[in-house]
């Protein structure tokens, strides 16, 4: 067996902090030292720049929950019923905010809808103490939130900057691999593993992000610059694939020419060298725009096609040399010049109505729980709501979370025989507090291991609640058989009841939630193409992005056949990106190509309307082709400013994804001149 001295110490500091909060539990006399201790454990990360936001997080949740609680409960004692109602209601109502918000704040909703569900169900039925016990159950968590956050932050203070630093340089290792697969046109079966891993290393960027203004070690780095790497390394994704299209089409229908082919190799042994050779992207960079200018002035479609897989090269070999310099500046001193254009933050896709349906299951279960309870009036009933509730609040994110509570179960009777060995055999032979933790520290310190290590800290919660929790940790010794094997009921019949319910309403398989990130992105496809609409491209980016990571991790889960395999959502990411350039041209345009160029967006926005109306992939309309050809045509046959060139080369790579089986273009042979005059055009 091997230790992991990181793990080990993470695992060294929650007992420390554990122990810390059972001694000021103890000597405060508060009534549940169990809820403290677990509340140690359940707020652990192995991240110290993380505990610091997810603290106040935390504690501003628990606040809340406890006011909700003392709010309600007393003025709706005499109507169980509608108590329960409003309870579940509002629990529910948390979880949606939560699964919605994807961010640390999402710890503010949780703790607020579990600390009102864990301080008010066992007291329902008796509410007239429910100030002091709302009190306590604050104390408790409070004592533990900070004494967890404070040990940690000194004994091992692991800042987020390595961690962001391996992030991005993980996404540099995938993308190398998976653009030197797409550019040699060799796309296997690692396709969609790859896209998932890209876009779930951008997305957990901005996520590691928000603690860097809490995290006084990452003095050397700031938000800004990791939203700039975020956006670099988002650029890389599309980019690449756009390239790969264009080589594509320009391979099947006209041939390769030598130059681009060896421009195309170059770039290849870029990719698969080392880092230490990035000195040489500049002059590829150069190589590249200089044989898309030269294909663009010869006018023919071939051209224009070289051309646009040349200065899709060249865009790519920028985002991802700029990630690269970003990525290797992490954590070093001085400041790094970043462009002003950059966005300010990394917006999150978020759906609606995938956080109603959780927000939904959540209240719907724990009205189930308390029915079964109050009917049977189980004495150990509301232990099982409460425990319904942590484990429906801790899994409500995802699609299907009975498989994570299937394990909760197994995990949880694993358990148990070693916390009946403890209560039985070894508590009786103890005395004193430093007895107790001398004698708990070989079974925490184990399972803090656990907690540590990414691949099994799913098992730790259930450990953790199970082994503390059977135990009770009084203030007084108490070997109750009878009270062990309920209380043990309880917990396996909350966890049982929670599976159940689960499998009742939260049976989304991820062939519906694909379906639904899919019609998200067409929507906002759709309004983007709208000239009506205001429009932001960084943040429209950042959400496909995001989306593209959750369609590349669910698509796996398509039976074979299924019409989902056709989706290709890079294709719509790089329709996207072509969409914003040609709505920035239409100002620098005389009136008849702006009509042409309006009638391409409009096309686009109907084309992506009616997808999501059927919510089904359908083809473009062939109609739209027509001012499609008519706008290359009227452009490539001018003078060209930067807008019209960059509106020029998003159109050729739009006929491209949207028309790839399209015969060439007929276009306008030779240049005529459009110079832009004062007072008017010539």
């Amino acid at each position: 067996m091997t230790i992991d001295a990181r793990k080990l110490l993470f695992s060294l500091s929650s007992f420390l902090a554990a122990a810390i909060t059972l001694a000021i539990v103890f000597s405060a006399s508060l009534p549940r030292p169990w809820w403290a201790l677990l509340t140690v454990y359940v707020t652990a990360q192995p991240m110290a720049g993380a505990f610091r936001p997810k603290m106040l997080y935390r504690l501003a949740g628990i606040a809340t929950g406890a006011i909700v609680t003392i709010a309600v409960v007393p003025n709706l004692q005499n109507a169980p019923e509608l108590l329960v109602l409003c309870m579940a209601a509002w629990t529910g109502f948390c979880i949606y905010l939560a699964v919605l918000d994807r961010t640390p704040r999402a710890f503010l909703f949780q703790m607020a809808a579990f600390s009102s569900a864990v301080i008010s169900f066992p007291y329902i039925e008796n509410p007239a103490d429910i100030f002091d016990t709302t009190a306590g159950r604050v104390a408790e968590m409070t004592v533990a939130i900070l004494s967890v956050s404070m040990v940690h932050a000194v004994l091992q203070p692991w800042s987020a900057t390595p961690v962001i630093r391996d992030r991005a340089k993980s996404f540099l290792r995938h993308a190398r691999r998976w653009s030197v697969e797409v550019l040699s046109g060799d796309n296997g079966e690692q396709e969609n593993a790859y896209r998932r891993a890209l876009a779930s290393d951008v997305t957990e960027l901005g996520m590691i992000a928000i603690h860097l203004p809490f995290d006084q070690r990452a003095a050397p780095i700031t938000q800004r610059r990791v939203f700039a790497l975020q956006q670099q390394l988002a650029n890389t994704i599309p980019l690449a694939s756009a390239a790969a299209n264009r080589l594509d089409v320009i391979e099947r229908k006209h041939g390769i020419l030598p130059e681009l082919n060896g421009l195309l190799v170059r770039t290849m042994d870029w990719l698969g060298s080392a880092e230490s050779r990035t000195a040489q992207v500049g002059a590829l960079i150069d190589e590249c725009e200089r044989l898309a200018r030269q294909a663009e002035d010869r006018g023919d479609w071939p051209s224009l096609l070289a051309a646009s897989a040349s200065i899709r090269l060249a865009q790519f070999l920028n985002a991802f040399a700029t990630a690269q310099r970003l990525a290797n500046r992490i954590g070093l001193p001085g400041r790094l010049k970043i462009r002003d254009g950059h966005e300010q933050s990394f917006r999150l896709a978020r759906d609606h109505g995938v956080a109603v349906l959780a927000g939904a299951a959540t209240a719907a279960a724990i009205i189930l729980y308390c029915a079964v309870w109050i009917l049977l009036a189980w004495p150990s009933g509301s232990a099982t709501a409460a425990f319904a509730a942590l484990i429906t609040c801790s899994f409500a994110a995802h699609d299907d979370p009975s498989p994570m509570i299937g394990r909760y179960l197994k995990a949880t009777l694993k358990t148990f025989p070693l916390a009946a060995f403890y209560l039985f055999v070894v508590l009786p032979r103890v005395d004193g507090y430093e007895m107790l933790m001398i004698t708990l520290a070989p079974a925490l310190l184990w399972m803090g291991y656990i907690q540590a290590d990414p691949r099994r800290s799913p098992e730790a919660l259930p450990m953790f609640s199970c082994f503390i929790v059977a135990m009770g940790f009084l203030a007084r010794f108490q070997a109750d058989f009878s009270a062990f094997v309920n209380t043990g009921i309880a917990q396996l019949g909350g966890i049982v009841t929670t599976l159940a319910v689960t499998r009742l309403f939260r049976t989304a398989s991820a062939r519906w939630t694909l379906r639904r990130v899919m019609r998200a992105n067409w929507t906002e496809l759709a309004l983007l193409a709208d000239i009506r609409r205001p429009f932001r491209p960084g943040d429209w980016t950042a959400r496909s992005v995001d989306r593209l990571g959750q369609i590349a991790q669910r698509i796996v889960a398509a039976p074979p056949g299924d019409d989902l395999h056709a989706a290709d959502s890079l294709a719509d990411l790089r329709i996207g990106r072509n969409v914003i350039p040609v709505r920035k041209a239409l100002s620098h345009v005389p009136h008849d190509l702006r009509h042409d160029l309006g009638l391409v967006l409009a096309g686009v926005a109907d084309h992506y309307r009616d997808r999501t109306l059927l919510s089904k992939i359908v083809p473009a309309d062939a109609a739209l082709l027509v001012p499609i050809d008519r706008s290359i045509d009227g452009l490539h046959t001018r003078l060209l400013d930067e807008y019209c060139r960059q509106a020029l080369r998003a159109l050729v790579a739009m006929r491209c994804n949207l028309f790839p089986e399209a015969a060439a273009p007929v276009l306008t042979t030779g240049k005529t001149t459009l110079r832009v005059v004062q007072g008017g055009r010539a």
